[in-house]
C-alpha cells in the first residue's frame, strides 16, 4: 500500500509593506521582491513566476520581479507597478500578503488553442475573463494572440471572441430604440472624420456617443485631437450626461470599462504588428456594441499603404464583420473608401484640430477631401434614421454644416467637455520645423501612409500636441523642383533630429507624371 500523500496547500506570507514603484507596465500588474527577502528564499519564488497580493480585502496576480536594489525594494517589502497599485487602491506602507498563485483556469484552453485545436464559446469566455482580470503574464497574452493569428479564427470563433468580450466589461444602455457609431478600421493618417461626423449626426437629432482611444503607434488618435479642445478623460455620470442633453460627445473610452479585455489584448498586439481579420473584428464590434450602438457605419479605406490593400482583401474583411454584427444584433453598414494617402492636411494632435475646425467653420482653407469624406460618413449615419429616404443622408449633413449647425453642435459639445481654449487660426505647432523638398519636378503619384505616420511620431506627436507632419502638396497635383512637399513640426532638437533622419532615408512621396496616379475602386 502506497503511504498517503498529504495535499499541496498554498502557504501565504505576511510581515511586508507595500511600497509604491513608478513603473508603467501597461495594462499588466508586475511585483517586485528582494532577493534577500525571506518571502525569495522560503517560497523559492523565481523571477516571472506568479504571485497573489492581498492587501485590506483587495486581491491582484502579478508577475514576479526578482530585483537586487533595496532603493527600489527593501527586504520587508513588496513593490507594485503602478497598475497593479491602483488596482490593490491602498497607500504605500499598507500590509500586505503574498502567495504562490494559481495558474488561471483558461490555461488548458489556451494551449489546446496553441495546438491549434477551435475553440467554443465557453473556452474563450473563461481565456477572455481572465485576461480581462489580469490573470494572464504578457508572455501568455502574447502566446493567444499569436495562436489566433497562426491558425486563423473561423467566424464562428470570431463570433465567440466578440460576445466573450463585451461580456467581460461594462454595456451601455441608452433606452433609445436608435444609437448610431462610426468606425474606421485605421492605418491612414489624417482621417480626422469623427471629429466632424459627430457634431453634424448629433444635431440631426440621433444620439451618438463616440468613445475613442488614444493613439498606440499612430501619430494621433481621435481622443488625442479632441483632448485639443476640450477635457476628454470624463467621469462616466458626466460622458452620459453629455450625451443626454447634447445627443453626443467625444470622449476617451478608457474610463469606462467598456470590453476591457481588448485593451489587454492591444498591449501586446500592437508591438508585434499582429492585426489579424479575427482579432480586428473582435476589437472594433464588441466596443461598439458595449457602448451601446444599435446602428454602425464601419470604414475599411484600401490602398497601397493601408491596412487593407485590394479590394478582395476587403470584400473578405466586410463579410465577416457582416457575420459578427448579424449574430450579435447590430445594424452594420461598411464603406470601402479611399486609402492611398493621409486624409486632410495635418498629421498630429493639433494640425488635425486644425483641420477638423476649418471644415466647421465652412472655411476656404479647409481640407476638402475631410470635408468630403466626412459629409458621406455623416449622411450614412442619418440614414439609419427611418424617416430619412435612402441617398439623402448627404445632402441633409451638407446643410447641417453650411448652416453652422454643426460648428454650434460642436461648440456646445466642448463646452460640456471643459474647453481648452484652442486656437485653430494661430495653432500652437512646434517651434523647430524642417521642410521636405521635392527633387525634381512633376506629379505626385504616391503617398507613404506608413512613412508619414513614422515621420510624425518620430517629431514627437502625439505626445507633443504641437508636433507632427503639415502636407502641402496630394496625390494628382504637380510639383516643381524645389517645392515643399511638407514640412515637419518638433518642439526638441532630438525628435527633429530622428525625424530628418527618417526624412532622408525615405521621404514617402513618389513623383512620376499623371499616368501614374494609381486608382482604387471605392464606394464613394
Amino acid at each position: 500500500m502506497q503511504p498517503a500523500v498529504e495535499p499541496a496547500t498554498t502557504t501565504t506570507t505576511t510581515g511586508l509593506t507595500l511600497r509604491r514603484v513608478a513603473i508603467d507596465t501597461y495594462h499588466e500588474n508586475v511585483a517586485y521582491l528582494h532577493r534577500d527577502c525571506e518571502v525569495v528564499r522560503a517560497e523559492g519564488f523565481q523571477a516571472l513566476s506568479k504571485v497573489e497580493v492581498r492587501a485590506n480585502g483587495q486581491r491582484i496576480l502579478a508577475t514576479l520581479n526578482v530585483v537586487d536594489d533595496s532603493s527600489i525594494v527593501g527586504c520587508n517589502e513588496i513593490g507594485v507597478s503602478e497598475d497593479a497599485f491602483a488596482r490593490l487602491d491602498v497607500a504605500g506602507g499598507h500590509p500586505v500578503s503574498v502567495s504562490p498563485a494559481e495558474p488561471p483556469e483558461s490555461i488548458p484552453a489556451l494551449f489546446r488553442k496553441i495546438n491549434g485545436e477551435r475553440l467554443g464559446r465557453d473556452d474563450f469566455r473563461h481565456i477572455i475573463r481572465d485576461i480581462a482580470e489580469l490573470r494572464y503574464s504578457k508572455i501568455e497574452l502574447t502566446a493567444f494572440v499569436v495562436a489566433c493569428n497562426r491558425s486563423e479564427l473561423d467566424r464562428e470563433e470570431v463570433y465567440f471572441l466578440t460576445e466573450a468580450m463585451v461580456a467581460s466589461g461594462r454595456r451601455l444602455d441608452w433606452h433609445e430604440p436608435l444609437v448610431v457609431d462610426k468606425h474606421c478600421i485605421g492605418g491612414i493618417p489624417g482621417n480626422r472624420t469623427s471629429m466632424l461626423v459627430v457634431p453634424i449626426v448629433a444635431a440631426h437629432g440621433l444620439v451618438f456617443p463616440k468613445t475613442s482611444s488614444r493613439a498606440i503607434t499612430s501619430p494621433a488618435g481621435t481622443a488625442d485631437t479632441m483632448e485639443v479642445l476640450a477635457n476628454v478623460e470624463l467621469p462616466f455620470e458626466q460622458l452620459t450626461g453629455i450625451v443626454r442633453q447634447h445627443h453626443g460627445c467625444l470622449a476617451w473610452g478608457g474610463a469606462a470599462m467598456l470590453s476591457p479585455a481588448d485593451d489587454v489584448l492591444i498591449s501586446v498586439e500592437r508591438p508585434l504588428s499582429i492585426d489579424s481579420p479575427g482579432q480586428m473584428v473582435a476589437s472594433i464590434l464588441s466596443k461598439k456594441i458595449a457602448a451601446g450602438a444599435t446602428h454602425l457605419v464601419l470604414d475599411i479605406p484600401i490602398g497601397p499603404t493601408a491596412k487593407v490593400r485590394s479590394m478582395p482583401e476587403a470584400q473578405r474583411l466586410r463579410r465577416l464583420f457582416e457575420y459578427v454584427a448579424q449574430r450579435m444584433h447590430l445594424s452594420l453598414d461598411v464603406v470601402i473608401t479611399d486609402g492611398r494617402q493621409p486624409v486632410g492636411r495635418g498629421v498630429g494632435p493639433v494640425l488635425e484640430a486644425r483641420d477638423v475646425m476649418l471644415v466647421l467653420e465652412n472655411d476656404p482653407r479647409a481640407p476638402d477631401d475631410l470635408r468630403q469624406k466626412s459629409l458621406r460618413l455623416a449622411g450614412r449615419l442619418i440614414e439609419c434614421s427611418p424617416d430619412v429616404r435612402g441617398g439623402d443622408g448627404f445632402s441633409i449633413a451638407r446643410d447641417i454644416l453650411d448652416s453652422g449647425r454643426a460648428l454650434a453642435q460642436m461648440r456646445a459639445i466642448v463646452q460640456a467637455q471643459g474647453e481648452r481654449g484652442f486656437d485653430h487660426h494661430h495653432p500652437a505647432l512646434g517651434a523647430l520645423t524642417l521642410e521636405v523638398k521635392a527633387p525634381a519636378a512633376g506629379v505626385v503619384i504616391g503617398i507613404d501612409n506608413l512613412q508619414i505616420a513614422q515621420i510624425a511620431r518620430l517629431a514627437g506627436a502625439p505626445k507633443v500636441r504641437g508636433a507632427g507632419v503639415d502636407l502641402c502638396v496630394k496625390l494628382g497635383e504637380p510639383v516643381a523642383a524645389g517645392e515643399v512637399l511638407y514640412r515637419v513640426h518638433a518642439s526638441y532638437p532630438a525628435d527633429l533630429e530622428f525625424a530628418r533622419q527618417a526624412c532622408a532615408r525615405a521621404s514617402g512621396f513618389s513623383l512620376g507624371t499623371a499616368a501614374q496616379v494609381p486608382h482604387v475602386f471605392v464606394e464613394f
